[in-house]
């Protein structure tokens, strides 16, 4: 998209949107968010440890979700949620 004065004007996408706004992540996103692999992510969901839903042919993590894995990782390892935000 160029602008009249011949800038390119750029869309703001679902991506540019903050953290706390943002309710679905794509999986090549949570892997980054996890620190995890794609093949341990999809494992993690195959397993049901981490859940997942289905638009049209993407899969889309919640980020309830990716907190709920977080708080059972810590609950698994024996710590407290108290300081995980």
């Amino acid at each position: 998209m160029t602008s009249r004065q011949g800038r390119t004007a750029q869309k703001a996408t679902p991506a540019d949107a903050p953290a706390s706004t943002r309710r679905l992540y794509r999986i090549a996103e949570a892997t980054q968010m996890l620190s995890l692999s794609r093949t341990v992510i999809y494992e993690q969901i195959r397993s049901g440890r981490l859940r997942s839903v289905v638009q049209g042919r993407t899969r889309l993590i919640p980020a309830d979700a990716i907190a709920d894995y977080v708080a059972l990782l810590y609950s698994e390892s024996g710590h407290d949620n108290a300081g995980a935000s």
